[in-house]
Formats: C-alpha cells, structure tokens, sequence
C-alpha cells in the first residue's frame, strides 16, 4: 500500500514564506485530512488554493495619510 504524503500548517506556511501564526489567522482550504487535531492538506489542494487567497492589504488596512491636508 502507498503511503500518502500530506503537507501540515508548517510546510503551508513554508509553501508560501509566511510564518505558521499567519496561516493560523488565514482561511485555508478544508483539510483533506485530520488526525486529532491536526489538520492537514495534498500539495494539489494548496496549490490550486494559493492564487484564490487573499493577498497583502486585503480589507484595505489604514488609511494613508492624505498629501493634500
């Protein structure tokens, strides 16, 4: 039987260059997986999730100061 390969918050997170407190505040995909309580995902299910996710400055943040005050 072939074992199955699934990437935890970590390798997510390493995935994208981003710490794992991040991924823990960002809206993953459902896990294809959960043993416990540790989710986790194949490869092909974070990398059809990457382009779809939110990216910097989503929700629009400050607002910057305007030049003409």
């Amino acid at each position: 039987m072939a074992t199955k390969t699934y990437l935890g918050v970590t390798d997510v997170a390493r995935m994208l260059g981003v710490t794992t407190s991040a991924i823990a505040q960002a809206e993953l995909p459902p896990a294809d997986v959960i043993i416990g309580r540790t989710r986790g995902w194949k490869q092909e299910t974070i990398e059809e999730w990457i382009p779809t996710r939110p990216g910097k400055g989503v929700g629009g943040g400050r607002p910057r100061k305007s030049s003409e005050a």
